[in-house]
């Protein structure tokens, strides 16, 4: 049996990482990538309340985050959860070393340019060439019928380094405020590597459809972001990056015959965070348990409407009110701990706990929103 992985990103190299590391699964894996986006650029940031499968590629941990909303900096334990970066190539690094010496695993550099499902074949077109599978695992080219964009997620972040310590190496900056709102619901991320050196990121929340935050805006808000709010005097930009990612609180149809969709286009990225590592580990492990234990890779757990629904809330309000994005975060995190806002966003909180996190929160504006939603 053979089964393809398209593409070597995120989502197919923790997949490859789960079937390398699961003993029961002895079938010819084909890892196919065209290398278009370097993993020397790419990083992940999370939280994990519990171990993985793939921690060895963590290189960095924290135990306690800051925030910033509604004019009060917090610096907020993370209780039974930590904050994990993992880098690219280490990922790469971690997951090539697990599989690359058993001798089912091939890692094949070329271009996806078709997925085939139908007339009984299925199997993945590389520069070309058919490749047949059992199974293939698709985070390149998607469903044809993607579900409809909610919001669109702008990015703008620099690494740079400054001449006098300014960052607490200990503490990354998970969200702050002291930025412009204007047009866009918008905040600013910091992710320390040493006191005087940082990731340091423009975020905003813009609707699905119009104009977005323009580069020259971002990278100013950045600039005075380090000035005004860091103090940080003089810096050099040793790298900058930036990404627009599509959000969507819908379901997305993930089946095709025997493929199956992995990774963004299956809706792995949390329409209200953005964030996508854990969520990729976790479909990657049910992917895997249902091969072997099912014999196909479609026995997967279904998806929280519930928190898809307030996913889709959030996303309405904070697009026709981006002021509203700054008291939610604000709300979400008011306690002692990061942790009880941190279960909501990992989708494992219970319906009591939720509703103690959103009594600070204007229920009437999300409830119209959902009502929004419902007659869509």
């Amino acid at each position: 049996m053979t089964v393809v992985i398209a593409g070597g990103g995120l989502s197919g190299l923790a997949l490859a990482g789960h079937l390398a590391l699961e003993p029961r699964w002895h079938g010819r894996v084909v890892v196919v990538d065209d290398g278009r986006r370097p993993l020397d650029t790419v990083a992940w940031s999370s939280w994990a309340d519990r171990p993985g499968l793939l921690d060895a590629a963590v290189s960095s941990r924290f135990y306690r985050v800051r925030v910033h909303a509604d004019g009060r900096t917090r610096t907020l334990p993370l209780g039974r959860y930590r904050y994990l970066v993992v880098r690219g190539t280490d990922l790469a690094r971690v997951v090539r070393g697990l599989a690359e010496p058993l001798a089912h695993f091939d890692f094949r550099h070329g271009h996806v340019d078709e997925v085939v499902e139908h007339a009984g074949r299925t199997g993945v077109v590389v520069d070309g060439e058919l490749v047949e599978a059992r199974w293939v695992f698709d985070s390149v080219l998607g469903p044809p019928d993607p579900p409809p964009v909610d919001a669109r997620l702008v990015f703008r972040g620099r690494r740079v380094r400054t001449e006098r310590p300014v960052f607490d190496p200990r503490t990354p900056t998970l969200f702050d405020f002291r930025t412009s709102q204007a047009g866009c619901a918008a905040f600013v991320y910091v992710l320390p590597f040493s006191a005087t050196e940082a990731l340091v990121e423009h975020t905003a929340f813009a609707p699905p459809h119009g104009p977005l935050p323009g580069v020259d805006t971002q990278r100013a808000a950045l600039a005075d972001y380090l000035d005004d709010v860091l103090g940080a005097g003089p810096c050099a930009v040793l790298h900058e990056e930036g990404a627009v990612l599509p959000l969507s609180a819908g379901t997305a149809s993930r089946r095709r015959g025997d493929v199956l969709t992995i990774g963004a286009p299956a809706g792995m990225i949390k329409a209200s965070t953005g964030y996508s590592y854990q969520r990729a580990q976790r479909d990657s492990a049910a992917v895997v348990r249902s091969l072997v234990e099912h014999g196909h890779p479609f026995d997967l757990p279904g998806e929280s409407a519930r928190h898809r629904l307030f996913d889709a809330a959030l996303l309405d309000v904070v697009t026709r009110e981006p002021g509203e994005l700054e008291r939610a975060f604000a709300a979400l995190f008011r306690g002692s701990s990061a942790e009880p806002a941190l279960r909501f966003l990992d989708e494992r909180s219970s319906f009591a706990q939720e509703s103690r996190l959103f009594a600070a929160m204007p229920v009437g504006v999300y409830l119209k929103a959902v009502g929004r939603r419902l007659r869509a």
